[in-house]
C-alpha cells in the first residue's frame, strides 16, 4: 500500500516538516556525489553502528563515546537509496505536516528528533553487537505516525493498492491503514529475529527501529498533551467518501 495524500487540511504552515524534508534531500544528494569507498566512509562516520554504540556505552561520559552518540542525530538524516528516501520524504510529507500544526515548530522538531533516537536505540537493543550501518529517517517518521494513528484514526487515507496490472486508489481510515502498517513491521521484526537466531542474519530493513518508533511516537505525543483534546476536525473530515 502506498498512501498518496491525506484529507486532513492544516492551519499553519508546516515549515519544520519542509525543512527536514529539504535536509534530507540535500544530504542525499551529496551522497550522490561520493564514490562508493567515500560513501562507505562516510556511512561510517555519521551512520549508527550498533557494536560501536555498545562500546561507547562502556566507556562513560567520555569525549570518544560522545561522537558516537551524535550518530544517534546524524544518522536520520542518511539513505541508502532513491526508493529509501523517497518513500520516507512521502511519509514525512503526508503525516508530518498535521502533528507540527497540532504541536507547534518547536514541539514537532523536538518529538521528530527524540523519536528518530528512541526508534534507532529499539533496533539497537535486538541487535548490539552488528557492525553494519543503520541509517534512515524512518524511525522518526514511524513516530509521527504512531502519534497520527491516536490523533486522527478517523481521517482518511488516499491509498493506492497494487493489483497485478491494476493500480486502484482507496480512502482508508488511518486508524486501518497505519494499524496494518505497525502489525506488519512487528511481525516482519519477530521474523528478523528468528532469522538472526538460526542463520545469523544482520542487516536488511530495520523493522524494529519502525515498531518502536511508532510505539514511542504515541507515548510521546501523549507525555506532550497531543491528545488532550479531541480533533472535531478530524472526525469530520475522516467521514468524507
Amino acid at each position: 500500500m502506498v498512501p498518496l495524500k491525506d484529507y486532513n487540511p492544516i492551519k499553519t504552515t508546516p515549515y519544520v516538516t519542509y525543512g527536514l524534508i529539504a535536509l534530507n534531500l540535500l544530504i542525499f544528494a551529496y551522497e550522490l556525489t561520493l564514490q562508493q569507498g567515500g560513501l562507505a566512509q562516510f556511512f561510517e562516520q555519521w551512520a549508527v553502528v550498533p557494536s560501536e554504540l555498545t562500546q561507547s556505552f562502556q566507556t562513560g561520559f567520555h569525549a570518544p563515546a560522545w561522537s558516537e552518540w551524535d550518530t544517534l542525530i546524524t544518522a536520520q538524516f542518511l539513505h541508502a537509496g532513491f526508493l529509501h528516501v523517497a518513500g520516507n520524504m512521502l511519509y514525512l510529507w503526508i503525516f508530518g505536516n498535521n502533528l507540527e500544526d497540532e504541536l507547534g515548530h518547536v514541539k514537532f522538531l523536538f518529538f521528530y528528533v527524540v523519536c528518530g533516537v528512541l526508534a534507532t536505540l529499539s533496533q539497537w537493543w535486538v541487535d548490539p553487537i552488528s557492525a553494519i550501518p543503520s541509517l534512515g529517517a524512518s524511525g522518526a517518521i514511524a513516530g509521527v505516525m504512531g502519534a497520527y494513528i491516536f490523533k486522527f484514526p478517523r481521517v482518511r487515507i488516499l491509498t493506492l493498492i497494487p493489483l497485478g496490472f491494476f493500480f486502484p486508489t482507496f480512502r482508508i481510515p488511518a486508524v486501518l491503514f497505519l494499524g496494518f502498517w505497525f502489525v506488519e513491521q512487528a511481525l516482519y521484526g519477530f521474523m528478523s529475529l528468528e532469522a538472526q537466531a538460526n542463520v545469523g542474519m544482520q542487516g536488511g530493513i530495520a523493522y524494529w527501529a519502525h515498531a518502536g518508533g511508532f510505539l514511542f511516537g504515541a507515548i510521546l505525543g501523549w507525555m506532550l498533551g497531543l491528545f488532550s483534546q479531541p480533533d472535531l476536525d478530524s472526525e469530520s473530515v475522516g467521514s468524507q467518501g
